[in-house]
């Protein structure tokens, strides 16, 4: 969600950047600027910073559960192929 106090800030700056005598109008202009910007940036399908920031760390602690599995992975199979017994060829049939 936006915060609805940026919201207010742009809206005010824009308000401001316009010529006096639109800005005669005064609140009714501002608060129809807010209201369009936030039916716009609602459109936009935006996420908040904070659940940008928890959805990083998130990634982070994956990445790294996966490079210490990829880890443990790799320490096995040297394991198992260190423990397995190399293979003998196979025996000529008698005849």
């Amino acid at each position: 969600m936006i915060d609805p106090k940026k919201i207010e800030q742009i809206a005010r700056q824009v308000h401001e950047s316009m010529p006096k005598g639109i800005r005669e109008f005064g609140d009714d202009v501002e608060k129809k600027v807010r209201q369009i910007l936030q039916s716009q940036l609602t459109r936009l399908d935006l996420v908040s910073r904070e659940e940008f920031d928890v959805q990083t760390q998130v990634l982070l602690r994956t990445r790294e559960k996966l490079a210490l599995l990829e880890q443990r992975l790799t320490e096995l199979e040297s394991r198992s192929v260190q423990a397995a017994p190399e293979a003998t060829p196979p025996a000529e049939p008698h005849m």
